[in-house]
Formats: C-alpha cells, sequence, structure tokens
C-alpha cells in the first residue's frame, strides 16, 4: 500500500517536472525567437583594436577585446564577430581560450562571469562563480584557462576551478593556500599528471591529479618559493615565466634560465611548435630547441603597446592594446598584416553625431565634476558605402580631449568638435583643420582658465562643450571654470562671449552639459551646480534661471532636450522635470519646472523619480528616449505617460546599462546608443515627417515567407491616414502616422497572418489635400 502511494506520488512528481521542462524549454525556445527576432533591429558598430587576449585553434585565431570576440578562419580567410547583437555581453574579458576538441571558445571575465561560445554559435553564461563561490566579489578575476582530460582548468584571483567540458558544469574548486585560504593563481600547466599553478605570493604549487583528495589543501605542495608570473608544459618540460623579467626550464632538479625578456611578460604560451612570450614593448619565439626564432618590437607604421601573441601554422598573430591584431610569418618578420575588422577607435564613446551621410564619434569624457579624462583617441566617422574611418590623435594639431561634435546645417562638411582642453576644432571637407583657441578668437572669443583660489586649476586649457548652430548659422558653445562661459561664432566669423557673473554667484567654477535651442532661438544651458540657463540674445539679452527654488530636484542637471510641440525635457541627477513650452520664456521673467505624474495602477507616481538621468533625445514622432546611470534606456510616449520600452543589458543587445549619449537619424529613424562599452543602434520607425507625398515608400517590397519583421512605410507627412486593404478592397489596417513612418505587422487589425497577395496602402494628409497609393506584395 504505501509502496504503491510512493509510487504513485514518484510518477506524479515526474510528471510535474516534466511538464516543466517542456514549458521550459517551450520557454527558452520563444525567449531565443523573440531575441533572434528582436536583434533584426539592431546593428552593432564595435571596436576590435583594444585587444586584450588572442588564442588559437582549429586552424583559427581567435581575440578578444574587453566586451567582444573576432576570429579569422586562416583556410577561408573569413572575419567573424561576437558581439552583444549575437547576445555575448561580458562584463569586462580578461582572458580566452579555445578548445579544438570540444570547439568552443571560453571567454573569461574580471568579475569571474565566463562566457562559452560554441561552434554553432550558442552562448552559454556560467555565473557559478559569482553566484556560488564564497569570496568577494573583487577576488574572482579569471586569469588562465588551461584544459587536460576534457577538464577545464580555471585559474583565478582565489584559487583554481574545475569545469567539465563535456557537460559545461563546475566540479570542484581548490582553494591551494599553504593554510587552505584564497590565493590569486596565475597560470596552471598539468606535467606527469601532476597540476602545476603559479600563484601571485607563494611561488609555484603542485598537486596530483590522481588524489582523490586533492580537494584537501594540504594535498598541495609547494614546488618552487619564487615569484613567477606563468607556467607553460613545453616539449616533455616544464617552462616558466619569473618576475624578474627572466624565462627558465626546469631541468628536473633546478630552473636554468633560457631567455631575458627585458619586461615582465603579459602572457607565456605554448603551441606543440613554439613558445610564446609577449611583453609590452617585446615578443619572443622560441621552438623545440628554446632557440630563438623571433623577436619583435615593433609593427612598421604604428607606435604599438602588445598585450597577448600566439601562433597557428607558423604565423605570429600579435595583439595590441589600441590597433587590434596583426600577423606575420615567422619565416619573415618584416611585412605585417593588419587582421583587425573595421571599427571605430575603441568601444567607450563619449558622443555621436547623426550629420548628413555620416555618423561621427569622439572618445574624449570628463567625470561627474567635469574634470577631463585626457586620452590619445582621435576622432571617428562611420559611412554605409565604406565603413569606419578615423582621424589619428597625431593629425589633429595636438588636439586632446574631444567631448562633442556640431555641424553646420547648411554645409554638412563643416565639422566642429568641442575639446575639454585645448578648445574649438574646426574640420572643412575631409582634411583641413582649424584650431580656434585663445590665440585667434580675440578678446572676446575663446579664453583659458585663469588661475585663481577657487578652481586651483593652473593647467591653461580651454574647456569647450557642444557646439551647436542656430537657424541662423552661428555656432553656440560653452566653456566651463570662465565668467563668461557662453560663447557664438557668429555667421559672419566674428566671436563674442557672454558674462555670466552677474547671473550666477560662482561663475567663476561653472561647467556646463551639453545646450538646446529651441525654435524661439533661446538657449538653455544645463550646469553642473546652477540649475538651468535660458538665454535669447534676441531680447536684450535676457537671461532666467530654472533652479531648486523653482521646481528643479537638484541644481546638477545632466540633459535638456526641446521637444516637436518646443516642451523643454531636463534631466537632472534626481530626476525628470518639464516647462510646459519654451514659448513662455519669451513673456515671462521667471519659469517653473514641474514633474510628470503619471499612473502605475492605483497609485500615482512620479516619472524617472530620483533617478539620475544622463541623456534625452527626442524622436521624429516626439517619443522621448532617456537614458538613465546604470539603468539603461526608456522609450515614453510624447507626454510620457506611456513606457513603450526598456531596454537593458539583460533584454536587449545594449552592451551596458551606462549609455552616455542618444542620437537619432531623423531620415531614418535609427537610434544611436554610445555607451561605455560599445557603441549600438535600434532601427526605430519615427523618422521627421516629410513635406510631401513623393518619397513614399514600403519596405520590405514584396514581404517574402523567411522575413519575420514589420512590413515600414515611410517617407510620409505628420499625421496622414494610412489603410491598407487587400486587393478585393477589405481593409485589414489602418493607422495614422505620428512622423515620417509608420508600421504594419502583417496581420488583419493584429490578429491572423494575412494570406498570400497583392495589397494596397491608400495614403491622405489630414486634410485630405494631398493623396497616394502604394502597393505591397505578400508571399507566405
Amino acid at each position: 500500500m504505501h509502496k504503491t502511494l510512493f509510487l504513485t506520488f514518484i510518477l506524479y512528481l515526474y510528471k510535474i517536472a516534466r511538464m516543466k521542462f517542456k514549458y521550459l524549454l517551450l520557454t527558452l525556445f520563444l525567449s531565443s525567437i523573440v531575441f533572434s527576432q528582436q536583434n533584426q533591429l539592431w546593428k552593432g558598430y564595435f571596436s576590435y583594436k583594444e585587444i586584450v587576449d588572442v588564442a588559437n585553434g582549429n586552424n583559427k585565431v581567435f581575440a578578444a577585446t574587453e566586451n567582444s570576440l573576432f576570429y579569422k578562419d586562416l583556410i577561408l580567410g573569413d572575419v567573424s564577430q561576437v558581439n552583444s547583437i549575437n547576445g555575448f555581453k561580458p562584463e569586462a574579458i580578461s582572458c580566452i581560450y579555445h578548445s579544438s576538441q570540444h570547439n568552443i571558445t571560453f571567454a573569461g571575465n574580471t568579475n569571474g562571469l565566463i562566457l562559452a561560445v560554441k561552434g554553432n554559435g550558442d552562448i552559454v553564461t556560467k555565473v557559478d562563480i559569482i553566484e556560488e563561490v564564497p569570496v568577494p566579489p573583487n577576488q574572482k578575476k579569471v586569469n588562465h584557462f588551461y584544459e587536460f582530460n576534457d577538464k577545464l582548468y580555471i585559474s583565478t584571483d582565489y584559487g583554481i576551478s574545475v569545469l567539465n567540458l563535456q557537460t559545461l558544469e563546475f566540479e570542484i574548486t581548490y582553494f591551494i593556500g599553504t593554510a587552505g585560504e584564497e590565493i590569486k593563481v596565475l597560470q596552471t600547466t598539468v606535467f606527469n599528471n601532476e597540476i602545476y599553478a603559479v600563484t601571485e605570493n607563494i611561488g609555484i604549487r603542485k598537486g596530483n591529479l590522481n588524489n582523490p583528495f586533492l580537494y584537501d589543501f594540504s594535498q598541495w605542495q609547494t614546488f618552487d618559493t619564487g615569484f613567477w608570473t606563468g607556467i607553460v608544459t613545453f616539449n616533455n618540460q616544464i617552462v616558466a615565466q619569473n618576475s624578474n623579467s627572466r624565462t627558465y626550464r626546469y631541468n628536473g632538479t633546478s630552473f636554468v634560465e633560457i631567455l631575458n625578456t627585458i619586461q615582465n611578460a603579459n602572457f607565456i604560451k605554448a603551441t606543440d611548435d613554439y613558445i610564446i612570450i609577449t611583453t609590452p614593448n617585446h615578443v619572443f619565439v622560441l621552438n623545440t630547441s628554446l632557440v630563438q626564432v623571433a623577436h619583435i618590437t615593433g609593427i612598421p607604421d604604428y607606435s604599438v603597446t602588445f598585450s597577448s601573441s600566439i601562433i597557428v601554422n607558423d604565423n605570429l598573430f600579435i595583439g595590441t592594446e589600441k590597433d587590434g591584431v596583426f600577423s606575420c610569418a615567422i619565416s619573415n618578420q618584416s611585412i605585417f598584416e593588419n587582421i583587425t575588422p573595421n571599427g571605430p577607435e575603441r568601444n567607450y564613446v563619449f558622443r555621436v553625431k547623426s550629420a548628413p551621410n555620416k555618423l561621427w564619434a569622439v572618445y574624449g569624457s570628463y567625470t561627474l565634476s567635469y574634470n577631463p579624462i585626457i586620452n590619445d583617441y582621435g576622432i571617428s566617422y562611420f559611412q554605409n558605402e565604406t565603413g569606419w574611418f578615423t582621424y589619428p590623435i597625431d593629425d589633429l594639431l595636438g588636439v586632446k580631449c574631444f567631448s562633442d561634435i556640431g555641424y553646420n546645417p547648411n554645409n554638412p562638411s563643416e565639422v566642429y568638435f568641442s575639446s575639454y582642453n585645448s578648445g574649438l576644432l574646426k574640420l572643412e571637407g575631409d582634411n583641413s583643420f582649424t584650431l580656434f583657441n585663445h590665440t585667434n578668437t580675440g578678446t572676446n572669443g575663446l579664453e583659458q582658465i585663469p588661475a585663481n583660489s577657487v578652481t586651483n586649476i593652473f593647467d591653461g586649457s580651454i574647456r569647450t562643450n557642444s557646439p551647436t548652430f542656430d537657424k541662423d548659422g552661428n555656432l553656440w558653445l560653452t566653456s566651463a571654470f570662465v565668467t563668461k562661459g557662453l560663447k557664438v561664432l557668429r555667421s559672419n566669423g566674428q566671436w563674442q562671449s557672454y558674462e555670466l557673473a552677474n547671473i550666477l554667484e560662482q561663475a567663476q567654477v561653472v561647467r556646463f552639459a551639453p545646450i538646446a535651442i529651441d525654435k524661439n532661438g533661446t538657449k538653455w544651458l544645463p550646469t553642473r551646480n546652477d540649475g538651468v540657463l535660458a538665454f535669447n540674445d534676441d531680447l536684450n539679452n535676457k537671461f532666467i534661471v530654472i533652479d531648486d527654488t523653482n521646481g528643479l530636484p537638484t541644481t546638477i542637471v545632466q540633459s535638456i532636450a526641446i521637444d516637436n510641440n518646443n516642451q523643454v525635457w531636463m534631466g537632472t541627477m534626481q530626476g525628470l522635470r518639464i516647462i510646459s513650452s519654451a514659448n513662455r520664456f519669451l513673456s515671462e521673467n521667471e519659469l517653473t519646472a514641474t514633474n510628470i505624474i503619471i499612473q502605475e495602477g492605483d497609485l500615482a507616481q512620479e516619472l524617472f523619480y530620483q533617478q539620475p538621468i544622463i541623456d534625452i533625445a527626442v524622436d521624429g514622432a516626439n517619443r522621448k528616449w532617456v537614458s538613465i546611470a546604470d539603468g539603461g534606456v526608456f522609450l515614453v510616449s510624447p507626454n510620457g505617460q506611456q513606457t513603450i520600452y526598456r531596454f537593458d543589458k539583460l533584454n536587449s543587445p545594449l552592451p551596458s546599462n551606462n549609455v552616455l549619449d542618444i542620437e537619432i537619424n531623423g531620415e531614418t529613424g535609427e537610434v544611436y546608443f554610445a555607451s561605455d562599452k560599445g557603441l549600438v543602434s535600434f532601427l526605430g520607425t519615427s523618422t521627421k515627417p516629410s513635406e510631401d507625398l513623393e518619397d513614399v515608400f514600403v519596405y520590405p517590397n514584396p514581404v517574402r515567407p523567411e522575413y519575420v519583421g514589420t512590413i515600414k512605410i515611410s517617407g510620409l507627412m505628420d499625421k496622414c491616414n494610412v489603410k491598407i486593404t487587400d486587393i478585393e478592397g477589405n481593409l485589414v489596417f489602418e493607422t495614422t502616422s505620428a512622423g515620417g513612418t509608420i508600421e504594419w505587422d502583417g496581420r488583419a487589425f493584429g490578429k491572423h497572418k494575412v494570406a498570400s497577395g497583392v495589397y494596397m496602402v491608400f495614403v491622405a494628409t489630414e486634410d485630405g489635400l494631398e493623396t497616394t497609393v502604394k502597393k505591397i506584395m505578400v508571399i507566405r
């Protein structure tokens, strides 16, 4: 009786588990489909130049940046990229490894995250180290992978974890300190079935892999007490790299020096035929007789710092910190090929600007307190026809730390780049640069930061920001730490500055976020500590200050946007505020900012309550894209009452939740997200409305069976009525355009998919004065 009940109970549990398993599989399957379909709306613009590590396997060379991979098939010559668009989302890659036997590429991260990319493109995310290993988060960095007998030995900052390569499950973790404590393990190898582990501070520890009690720290012994950085098994012997910048082999009783590497090594690696040792300025290659056969000290025409190297098929592949991956034959070390995929200079993109036929990007940045972060990155732009091109820093007249971009709408080949260090750089055409600074803009132009007791800044810098054109062709920009912080380069070439000392108590320390200009020519200036300044030079230089005494939750304002109805949207470090109409500036002398209250069920709450807002952008349908610090991006309706999308690292291809800049191509609707870990875009549908219906366009057309996205009708005027019928005149869809593009999901009023056939698109303007008709071919 009890046995029967027990078996019945077990059968019941089995059925429940089976149902749950089927549900899980279905959920994963559907999630995969949704993610796959969603990714068709996304594009990646990643850099592959800042190489962290390289690896070899299966006639391929693999290279990793901090947040992406690429690999080249040396037989076919193909180069493939793996990034967040594919679902590959690392935290910060520290090392990689490719298992030829299992055809899996592993990427270890500084926080213990491990990503496994299978040969079929599937990505497995392993968070076991992050969640289960009982050590502080800052001690979980992955330093090295070593494969032996279907197991992957993972060297970390706490010890060694072992992954079963057949099941991709963790088996055990070894804490190998002399008292069982966590210690940093830099690299492991196996020789004569003993595992050798190089530690940071207690020498080389070893243990016998046949020992079933190896999990007990007392079963490990100290092999050598020296200070070592790496170890490999090569040609039936142990070779190790010491912190004294020398390489040694073990002769059975002691270590014997074989090479002086001049600098401490980043990596020591071994193939069947070679040892490769990489330092910041040297790459050494030794053959099986431990004879040096290559010594690379530089790459012609590049000033490089080496990061990691490997050999595949007698070709040496060298990763660099800023210039990608170079290859040369071991037999000819004078001819190098750069195999790096085309892309921007780096993945940390600070500002982007969409101009006709070009997307501009700069990489200089400043902190929350507006301290410049000086680097040696130049200026890049992207063109669909040619890809990415970069003006290197050496060609930019000594200017560094580019903070923003502005182009002349009347002459898009005239582009301005503000520098948070050196002034304003102008580009005319393709290669003509002019630098504006305190030496050539007159007494009323750009000025160096004066030495004073308040700022304690004596570097002579000129910290300009956000060059923005008004409708009359005047270029406005701001300058930090000077009392005349608002500048303009008039269309006639004359400079003018505006004194703020009579407006702000601490004008000498004022700092500005990117400015916005409304339809009336009023300039809206968000500041670090002074709220928002509104200014109009056509109204007798009228100023109004909006701060925490009239509606702002804080005086730290990071972003400002003017929407299509001339409303002012202000993003602060503690939430969102709006001014209902910028026109109020014309007639009022005081402006009060208000919040937006939304209804969440039975609760009324403030939109983005106390959230630190980084940027706001307005699309063609007057919707607002809002980025939140470490919170991803929101798309809200024109009045902010509905959230249309929320994108973050978990549910979208965003490589980071810190989106530094949002830029929208008004013609195509493409929305660019510049983050601290890469540039991606979302193919939105809200484009600028057209002035007529001459260029209404339907795409894709025809709609083929394999297509899973929406059908778009672009080139519309605002508030057009769009009706779609079958060939017999039966209505299947109707909507009103907001902006220049609408979408149709290919269904009859959102229900069933329409059948194969020709469908008619009838478009009429709001007043009915203009109409057009298009056709769509649907093939099922």
